[in-house]
């Protein structure tokens, strides 16, 4: 595993949690995760990675202090941006993971000259997309599995699917790895992705991109994994045995189809 750097980064006003690692002559890859979920769960997949990576905290998830203002998802964007700027990347690759995905492909969107290739996993085109049952975006609509491990055990399996279904000590796992976000930061996160949507405008990214999906993803249906291949100009569809969390739970095989992408 590459050793991960943590640091606490001032940018535009706004106090980010950052992890990074270094890799001599290897590419850059920023990677934005889900919603109200810290960097710290991706570690694994951080760590693994043949590759320099960036990861942080947006205002109000993991260890960044809430901002009182909540932004859209350009404003992420743009933060993400000035966060470059201070770490001197000029271009690099962009992967986004479930909510993180919207806001990669508004990265790729407002900064093509920054975005390599782009890697979205688990994720759809925003507000119009297949939506998944009107339970699953009951549950999804409060931070309340973040808050209550209980509560997050009996419901798992239902919302993330896959290996979470029938195997306890995952669920537990993952679990005791999160962070709970402030109420704040992970309303700020359902406000930026409110009416927010990439469908008309996907045929201008001109980054290749790798979309990667679980065939079992209550949360994010697979229709829409095809929905994003078949708008972007450039896209590969890559699909996995798992559910939502297939980034974690099938690591192996995602690192391997991302350094084969990202052709490191």
């Amino acid at each position: 595993m590459i050793q991960i750097k943590e640091e606490v980064r001032l940018v535009n006003g706004n106090t980010l949690r950052v992890l990074t690692t270094h890799v001599d002559n290897a590419p850059c890859l920023l990677i934005f995760n889900g919603i109200g979920a810290s960097a710290d769960l991706l570690r694994p997949l951080i760590g693994a990675l043949q590759m320099s990576v960036v990861a942080f905290d947006l205002p109000g998830v993991g260890s960044s202090p809430a901002q009182f203002w909540p932004r859209r998802m350009h404003q992420n964007a743009a933060l993400a941006r000035q966060l470059l700027d201070e770490l001197e990347i000029e271009q690099c690759h962009v992967m986004g993971i479930s909510w993180g995905g919207g806001l990669a492909q508004e990265f790729a969107r407002r900064y093509p000259d920054s975005t390599q290739r782009l890697i979205l996993a688990a994720t759809s085109t925003g507000h119009l997309m297949l939506p998944p049952s009107i339970l699953v975006m009951l549950r999804m609509a409060t931070p309340l599995r973040y808050l209550n491990a209980g509560y997050f055990n009996r419901i798992a399996g239902d919302i993330y699917g896959g290996d979470f279904r029938n195997n306890r000590e995952r669920s537990q796992r993952h679990q005791r790895a999160m962070s709970p976000p402030s109420i704040w930061g992970y309303l700020s996160q359902l406000y930026a992705m409110s009416g927010w949507t990439s469908l008309f405008w996907l045929h201008k990214i001109a980054a290749p991109t790798l979309v990667m999906a679980g065939d079992d993803d209550p949360i994010i249906p697979m229709a829409n994994a095809r929905l994003l291949a078949n708008r972007l100009p450039d896209a590969q569809l890559e699909i996995f045995d798992c559910g939502h969390l297939f980034v974690l739970t099938r690591l192996d095989d995602v690192i391997a189809r991302m350094h084969q992408f990202l052709k490191v």
